[in-house]
């Protein structure tokens, strides 16, 4: 019987695919490459239509600007210092209007405006869907932020809430989920806003590098929360062989969050929140939450090599979350 990608997962299809490359290689988001001049950081990430957008829920602007959000996290979570550009693949069909494309393009312009970098250049090709493929580059700071990291009696501390864009993306479907729950009209225009215009936290990279107490090496624990937060701490676990506890009265929840399975869920693996994930020695993690009041810590790692459980009742941590190559 032939294997499929679905039969795999994405897991194991990394697992595979990593014999290609150097040893660890393919542990991270980015990849490393020292250079005379100072290490270079590079990512490629890829948006595609219907999984990643559409025009129900994300206008071209918005495309843009998350295209670019998506790799710019992961490069803030692997502790770059400065964003020197991007690369853009497109691919569309013939008879995409231009208007669109012009509107992804601005989308990626005003990032980078804010953010840093230019655009670099990169190629275009028809094809059956719409597809953005980006390729960012930046150079690394002091700290080399890397998922194997993480060591027994770190904190696990994130820099924002979670379960907004999945609650975003809810309310542009109309979905009925929401239909018998009354939410702030403020806590609705939060959303909406993170799941269209997510803002990469280099903000809170730079604070976390700054509040690093003197006299402590620079090791920290970190990656992305993009494919949802359970998600980031299993990846820090299993890359660093370890594990962790964590306090459902902690989690990052938004301000005016409802309470329920269905938004403990979405807190835990609504995915697209794109705010780091940090494992930290304790005064700094400390230090950090005290710079950046969004910060909040979640949980602690452990010597349980890839257990993550509850601390109220240690029992696992478990919540549906995206897949990909899952059935369709």
């Amino acid at each position: 019987m032939t294997q499929t990608l679905a039969d795999l997962g994405e897991a194991e299809l990394l697992r595979r695919l990593a014999r290609f490359a150097p040893p660890g290689q393919f542990d991270d988001d980015t990849a490393q490459l020292q250079q005379p001049s100072g290490d270079l950081l590079v990512n490629t990430d890829v948006l595609v239509e219907t999984i990643h957008f559409s025009d129900a829920t994300t206008a071209a602007l918005d495309v843009g600007w998350r295209a670019v959000a998506a790799n710019l996290s992961d490069l803030a979570a692997s502790g770059v210092d400065q964003i020197l550009g991007i690369t853009v693949g497109l691919v569309a069909p013939g008879h995409t209007p231009w208007s669109w494309v012009e509107g992804v393009y601005r989308g990626i312009d005003s990032l980078l405006q804010d953010s840093g970098g230019v655009l670099l250049g990169g190629d275009c090709s028809q094809g059956p869907a719409r597809m953005l493929s980006i390729t960012a580059l930046g150079t690394l700071g002091p700290l080399r932020l890397h998922r194997s990291q993480a060591r027994a009696g770190d904190w696990i501390v994130v820099s924002g809430a979670h379960g907004l864009s999945r609650l975003g993306l809810a309310l542009l479907l109309e979905e009925s989920s929401l239909q018998s729950v009354t939410l702030p009209e403020a806590l609705k225009e939060q959303a909406i806003q993170q799941h269209q215009r997510p803002q990469p936290r280099l903000d809170a990279l730079r604070s976390l590098v700054m509040s690093k107490p003197g006299g402590l090496p620079w090791r920290a624990g970190g990656t992305d929360s993009s494919d949802g937060l359970l998600q980031a701490i299993d990846c820090l676990c299993r890359s660093s062989g370890c594990g962790a506890v964590l306090d459902t009265t902690k989690l990052p929840r938004a301000g005016r969050w409802p309470e329920g399975p269905l938004w403990q869920r979405w807190c835990l693996s609504g995915g697209e929140d794109f705010e780091l994930v940090v494992t930290l020695p304790e005064p700094w993690a400390k230090a950090w939450i005290d710079a950046q009041p969004s910060c909040r810590q979640v949980g602690v790692i452990t010597d349980q090599a890839k257990a993550i459980v509850w601390s109220h009742d240690n029992a696992p941590v478990v919540a549906e979350g995206f897949a990909h190559y899952g059935a369709t």
